[in-house]
């Protein structure tokens, strides 16, 4: 209830030419997503997981369900993909380029300010980055692939094609998550991590 009763004062879009309910609606994603971001992180304190695993995924899971339902929505009232597929990726992108970006643009100003250099050191960053790449190129493979005249499209085609398509991008997922674990707690070794010393 609480959360209809914040999402109840955002103004209809006709006001402003919609500019109210944007920024508006904006401010509220912003406080939910740092409620999120905090309950995740104790809770990951709580059962001690690595801020990096709660990361991928309990707040990458939280964050992108409403995605996945807008997308739902967009699919099944346009003839094309073109707007579910579009959603998905605009939203990320704004997460990444935008979220990213500000904040790290306000910190890096902070401690300018302060006399101080601003630095985030990688982590497992580049692993992440090298398997989600792949991953990436599997889903966009699949996706050309659906496009033969016998499934007829990116989404939704026959029964057995829709399943196997399902289960196959729900397996890039825990396998992401599941070789990221492994990273992170160092049974795959770190590419960022110090050589082993010589005997």
């Amino acid at each position: 209830v609480i959360w209809k009763v914040i999402f109840a004062l955002i103004p209809p879009t006709d006001r402003q030419r919609g500019w109210s309910c944007f920024v508006v609606s904006v401010a509220c994603i912003g406080v939910c997503t740092a409620i999120l971001g905090d309950l995740a992180s104790h809770f990951g304190c709580t059962v001690a997981l690595k801020d990096s695993v709660t990361a991928i995924s309990i707040v990458a899971l939280g964050t992108s369900i409403p995605d996945t339902f807008a997308s739902k929505v967009a699919a099944q009232q346009d003839p094309y993909a073109d707007a579910s597929v579009g959603n998905v990726t605009g939203s990320n992108a704004v997460n990444v380029f935008l979220g990213i970006g500000i904040a790290w643009t306000v910190a890096a100003i902070y401690h300018n300010v302060q006399g101080n250099d601003f630095e985030v050191l990688p982590g497992n960053l580049a692993f992440s980055v090298t398997l989600f790449c792949v991953e990436a190129a599997a889903a966009i493979a699949l996706m050309m692939l659906r496009r033969s005249p016998k499934i007829g499209g990116e989404l939704g085609g026959p029964r057995i094609p829709k399943l196997l398509t399902s289960a196959f991008l729900f397996f890039l997922w825990v396998f992401y998550v599941f070789m990221s674990t492994l990273e992170a707690y160092g049974f795959i070794p770190s590419m960022t991590s110090p050589p082993p010393e010589a005997a």
